[in-house]
């Protein structure tokens, strides 16, 4: 991945990271927003089963946290969701 060598020197000024590590990191954060959000509401979903959370709660909690992600995911309903994992 290529990222801006503005962004990388931001990073390592003010992390004290090295400008090889601030690129890393930066990738690894586009990397991370650029999941499609079905992988992301099938991911959490299995973590929050794991844990023994219950249908309804993980569907509110999985829209919730859609809401705050840099780029926001548009509103999915509980049906739309719950789509996105047993298809």
């Amino acid at each position: 991945m290529r990222t801006s060598s503005d962004l990388v020197a931001h990073v390592a000024a003010t992390t004290g990271l090295t400008p090889a590590e601030a690129a890393r990191v930066i990738g690894d954060v586009v990397a991370y927003y650029a999941t499609p959000v079905e992988d992301v509401v099938r991911r959490r979903h299995a973590e929050l089963r794991t844990h023994g959370a219950k249908n309804p709660e993980i569907f509110a909690r999985i829209a919730a946290e859609l809401e705050h992600r840099v780029v926001a995911a548009p509103r999915f309903s509980e049906r739309q969701l719950r789509r996105m994992i047993y298809g």
